[in-house]
Order: structure tokens, then sequence, then C-alpha cells
């Protein structure tokens, strides 16, 4: 189980600078002038964990696989997107397909990179995106609710179409539908308003430890919980260097991790998902799982057979896995628990299921 995440914002605020240094790449054009992406690139990085290379030295594996996240760069919205404005719809489609969307906002000034408005206004850039995303939301709200007279609509979507279109008269957020909806079927309704956001505030090097009065203005509104400081180019920058000279460059700018792990931590606390692990001699893998995850459902994400045939789990945390050196000592030492279907999967688990053929 993947998840994509969305690269959105106004042009030129850095969105595919970001995504190079994300992938490691020179797929998107970072060039300095609107709508350079038409067209969204996506790229699937491994994401990173130390535990999984713990794992693949204890258990002597020939292989280790990571699991991945995917970005994807979505060319630059502008006001009036919704109507066809740029490159209008096509855009906000893209959008739809992401599980997480990731807001870039400009809280750096420049005289060499183009700035679609008049001055740098975080806030208001923000509001501009979300606007759009808003009335594209509206749009297909209605269009779905005339499907109601000719009874072609379910009744639990219909029942979360009319609560979203209460909240949209009322001036509320479409967030409040979180709490009242499984996840599951609000994903079905395709609402861009209501899928979880990132805001990442790109701010030059000298920002980049303590922020400016642009991130300080952004944050005071939209506060910390989901707002993260990045650098797009000292993260392009970061990607230049072998590994020792990468930890020296972070230190001499003041950053403790990179944009690439500020973002997999924070994706994985907003769409709520956890790792589990298999380790044994032919590999040690790194598989991602919506948190609460049944025994049985986790196994089904390696393989639906696995799910069908479902015996038992052979289990081990992380924890007890690393100090016991493996699966034979776990064992002997009385580490190693056996869980049925209904066992809820922690996250660093290390587990080995049994399953009928």
């Amino acid at each position: 189980m993947s998840f994509r995440c969305g690269i959105v914002g106004l042009p030129n605020v850095g969105k595919s600078t970001l995504f190079n240094a994300l992938t490691n790449s020179s797929k998107a054009q970072a060039e300095n002038f609107p709508f350079c992406t038409i067209d969204p690139n996506e790229g699937v990085v491994p994401v990173p964990d130390e535990r999984l290379d713990k794992l693949a030295k204890i258990s002597f594996s020939k292989k280790k696989i990571n699991t991945t996240i995917s970005f994807v760069d979505i060319a630059g919205l502008v006001k009036g997107a919704s109507k066809g404005e740029g490159l209008g719809n096509k855009f906000l489609s893209h959008i739809r397909e992401v599980d997480a969307i990731i807001h870039m906002i400009r809280c750096f000034d420049s005289d060499s990179i183009q700035n679609v408005n008049s001055n740098v206004d975080p806030v208001r850039d923000l509001e501009i995106i979300e606007t759009e995303m808003l009335l594209a939301d509206l749009e297909s709200i209605q269009k779905r609710l005339e499907k109601k007279k000719k009874k072609l609509l379910e009744n639990e979507q219909l029942e979360i179409l009319e609560n979203a279109l209460e909240c949209i008269n009322n001036n509320k957020k479409l967030d409040n539908l979180v709490s009242k909806f499984e996840k599951k079927l609000l994903n079905q309704t395709g609402l861009l308003s209501i899928k979880p956001k990132i805001f990442v505030c790109n701010v030059d090097e000298q920002s980049i430890k303590n922020g400016n009065n642009y991130t300080n203005a952004f944050i005071n509104k939209y506060g910390e919980n989901n707002t993260i400081i990045i650098s797009a180019e000292i993260e392009n920058q970061i990607n230049q260097f072998e590994q020792k000279e990468k930890i020296n460059y972070m230190k001499m700018v003041g950053i403790k991790e990179t944009g690439l792990n500020t973002l997999i931590r924070k994706g994985y606390e907003i769409l709520q998902l956890d790792t589990f692990f298999t380790s044994g001699p032919e590999e040690s893998r790194a598989w991602t799982i919506p948190k609460n995850c049944s025994a049985s459902k986790a196994a089904g994400v390696i393989h639906s057979d696995f799910e069908k045939g479902f015996i038992r789990s052979e289990t081990v945390s992380f924890k007890e896995f690393f100090n016991n050196n493996g699966w034979a000592n776990s064992k002997a030492n009385g580490k190693m628990r056996l869980e049925g279907k209904d066992y809820i999967v922690k996250d660093g688990d290390v587990l080995n299921f049994r399953f009928n053929t």
C-alpha cells in the first residue's frame, strides 16, 4: 500500500523544485514561468526507515525493500481555475486522484523568480487555492445532487453531499465532515476540500531555521500542527552531496532532518498510517497499512491469498526482535506471540503469516 501526495500551489512557488528534491531527479522542469508543468509528474520514493536497515542486518537478508510514497507535481493553479482559468479543471481533476495534498506556499522574496501576484502573501495564496477547490467541489455537489431526482445516488453518498452543501452555504469548512462520516465513504465522494493537507512554507536559506515574517503570519492563521518550513532550494542542494557531506551541510544550515523525512512523517500522521515488517534470509521488507488494521487485513496487503487463508500471525515487536537478534532468540525467550486474525497490528511489528493455500 503506497500513498500519493499531490504538490499544489500557485505558479512559481517552488513546487517543481521541491518535487525534484524529493525524488532526487530532474524529472520536472523547474523553469521560471507559469505552467511549466503541464502534465503531472509523478515520482515513487522509497520511505527511509532505520528499523528496516537493522532488520536486514539481523536476518542476513539478501534483499531490503522499503515501502514507498508517491509525490505528484501538479501544475500551478490560478484564481478562476474552477471556471477554466489558467489550465483550470484539468489540474483540479489531478488533485482528485491523490490521497493527501501538499500545499506549497511561497514565503520568500525574489527579484529573479516571477510572482503571479504583486506581492508575497502566503495567507492570501492559500485562500486562492482553497477557494478554487471549494468552488470545484460546489459544482460537483450540485451536479451529483441532480441525480437524486433520478434516484441514482446511494443514500450514504446523498447524506454526505447534502451535509457538504450545507457547510458551504453556511461558510463552514468541509473538514467538519471528517468526524461525522466514515473515511471510506468520504473518499468515494471525490471532494477536494476534505483531503488531508500539509502546508509547506517554502523559504530562503536565511529563514530555514527560524522562519520569517511570512511564515509567522501563516502560522498565526493556520497553526503549526500541519505546517512545515522547508527550503526547496536547500533540499535540492542536499541531494548533490554524499551521505557524510549531506550530514555536515544540514548541520551548517541548521536542519535536523531532510524535507523528505519531514513530509513522510507528517504524511503518515495525517493519513493515519503504520508500518509493519517481514524479515528473513531472502528479504526484509516494510509494508504500509492503515492504523487499527487487523492481522488478516495486513496479510492481505502482501497477497489476497494470505488474507483468505489466514491461520495466525507469528508476531514480535521491532524492539524485541532487535534486542533478541532475530526470530530464533525471540521465540526461545518467549517474545514471539501467536496472534489471530482480529489482532490489531502495531507500528513496527515484525510478522510472519501462516495461511492455508
